[in-house]
């Protein structure tokens, strides 16, 4: 019902990590499980520059949740920012790539200009779930001047434990958005 993770049995309504913690995602839907081919397309398009694959992921997120998108009342999309270190070094931000094509494909306002990275982290796929969370604690901030929306949508890659889009979420809420929804390529299996 929350995250979109898959379930064991059909009479669960939320996944073990959704039923244990506050939220301040109201929902959220990723294309496909974490497993080959779309772990290893996502590690490609993160690590090998492959830029242009952003554009096909944004479409098919749009085939799948542009209607959802609508029923969510979206106002703004809002890619999960890197540290300026990592966009540096990277070249790019693959959750902007995402949202700025999603975006384009729906008339939906993205904006890079609202939620930063703004402290320097270790990256999350090193760390377990307890480890993330701590690794995130004070990592991004919203801009002052952004005049918040009342449902926005965050845009990210991956969606393992969801302590980053939970952070992300939490930041907006505390500016003022209402509503926070995310859609990201792919998802931990979590069965």
């Amino acid at each position: 019902m929350r995250c979109g993770r898959p379930l064991a049995s059909g009479t669960e309504e939320y996944c073990f990590d959704c039923r244990r913690k506050k939220s301040y995602i109201r929902q959220g839907r990723s294309l496909w499980l974490h497993r080959e081919p779309v772990s290893g397309a996502l590690y490609r398009f993160k690590y090998h520059n492959r830029r242009r694959w952003g554009k096909v992921f944004a479409g098919e997120l749009n085939k799948s949740y542009g209607e959802q998108l609508k029923k969510w009342g979206a106002e703004a999309i809002i890619p999960v920012p890197l540290h300026i270190s990592r966009r540096r070094k990277r070249g790019f931000n693959q959750a902007e790539i995402i949202a700025e094509e999603l975006s384009r494909l729906t008339g939906i306002p993205m904006r890079n200009d609202v939620l930063f990275r703004i402290r320097k982290t270790a990256p999350q796929k090193d760390l377990g779930s307890d480890g993330r969370k701590k690794n995130l604690s004070g990592a991004f901030g919203v801009s002052r001047t952004w005049k918040p929306v009342e449902n926005a949508v965050l845009i990210d890659d991956i969606y393992t434990t969801g302590s980053t889009v939970e952070k992300a979420a939490e930041v907006l809420a505390a500016a003022g958005v209402q509503n926070v929804f995310f859609l990201t390529i792919s998802i931990g299996q979590g069965i």
